[in-house]
């Protein structure tokens, strides 16, 4: 006998993405909503058995209209339960979106910030599971123990943080796992996934969130499959059901032409992805990153260029010439030499680079970073 889950958290669906411009903020907003369609045919296609979703599905109270509407019907397209364990960017309250939309009959959403049980008999298993009711809450796993009932699959729904004894959300040791006398224990809050783990029986994971939403959350982002036997054995496939990502590509224009470099390195497909491209290496000017963004970002949703080349040391050889570039160099070279910090000698650096394209007659460097 085998149990099959889908296994989500952290959609944050409503985020700002203050990161990008308004508009494409908008659209990243929208395209948010269709996780839950692709959440949805997932769980029809994989034919689960049951689907838990460990909180920060929202991104706030605040949701929008189409979000709550798009959550509900997403949600009466799975014909299996679906269990929510609201986190700390949707607590459950009596103002929150869970307790004002009309969820269909196969949705529990726990609204406790206390561990409670559901019954199903008909798939062999008792889901756990609890709320936050605030930003924060308290160990909740601490002491606790599933009733002892043979031949049950004993599975916990939780929004928590392993691993970080002092957090304020709901953190989770690995005694308590091991003790816990679970199954299978579905977790939410960190935004990078876990990969498959386990506390003496227990096996426990978090997914991470669906999809990216910032630099900080580069690469592939999937959900989690999960097959439980009756042997004590669990499996687990991550899917991604995401439709763009963020990627920050690093790029040494040493002795080369940026464009060529960047085009060298670059994937064949970034065209729906949100790209940071970072120049490095030693230049003698500052690389033209007008140039650049004209260049690259119509191949792709958003581009950010920047800009951490260094001056060859071999410009300042120039100081001290009989030349307005040597007068300019002799005065920063000497401000560089007495800098107290790197921060400071960066500046000067760049200082010079803007000052050398200006007296080159090159174009004033733009550089594109978040606001």
């Amino acid at each position: 006998m085998i149990l099959k889950i889908l296994h989500a958290a952290d959609l944050h669906l409503d985020s700002p993405f203050e990161g990008l411009p308004a508009g494409k903020a908008a659209i990243r907003r929208a395209e948010q909503r269709q996780l839950l369609s692709r959440l949805a045919e997932l769980a029809v296609r994989e034919d689960v058995d049951l689907v838990l979703l460990s909180g920060d599905l929202l991104d706030s109270d605040s949701s929008y209209y189409e979000t709550g509407e798009e959550l509900v019907r997403c949600l009466r397209q799975m014909p299996m339960p679906v269990f929510i364990a609201p986190g700390n960017h949707d607590p459950y309250t009596r103002r929150s979106p869970y307790a004002r939309l009309r969820l269909p009959d196969n949705v529990h959403v726990f609204t406790e910030n206390a561990i409670r049980s559901i019954s199903l008999p008909e798939l062999n298993a008792v889901v756990y599971g609890a709320a936050f009711t605030d930003k924060n809450s308290p160990a909740l796993l601490a002491g606790f123990n599933a009733r002892p009932e043979p031949g049950v699959w004993k599975l916990l729904c939780l929004h928590g943080e392993v691993g970080a004894k002092n957090s304020p959300y709901d953190p989770i040791s690995e005694e308590e796992l091991e003790q816990s006398g679970l199954d299978y224990v579905a977790l939410g809050h960190i935004h990078k996934a876990s990969g498959l783990r386990h506390a003496g029986n227990t096996w426990y994971s978090w997914p991470g969130c669906p999809e990216g939403r910032g630099f900080d959350e580069c690469g592939e982002k999937t959900v989690n499959l999960v097959t439980l036997d009756d042997a004590g054995g669990c499996e687990l496939k991550t899917v991604s059901i995401a439709s763009r990502r963020y990627e920050i590509l690093r790029v040494d224009v040493s002795g080369v032409d940026p464009l060529i470099a960047v085009h060298t390195q670059l994937p064949d497909d970034t065209v729906r992805d949100v790209y940071r491209v970072i120049l490095s290496g030693e230049t003698e000017t500052a690389p033209d990153l007008n140039r650049l963004y004209f260049n690259l970002n119509e191949m792709f949703f958003e581009l950010q260029l920047r800009d951490e080349t260094h001056i060859r040391r071999s410009i300042w050889e120039s100081a001290g010439e009989d030349s307005l570039r040597g007068i300019f160099l002799k005065k920063l070279r000497e401000r560089f030499d007495a800098a107290e910090s790197e921060e400071e000698r960066q500046k000067i650096e760049q200082a010079a680079r803007w000052g050398l394209a200006a007296l080159n007659n090159a174009e004033e460097v733009v550089q594109h970073e978040d606001p």
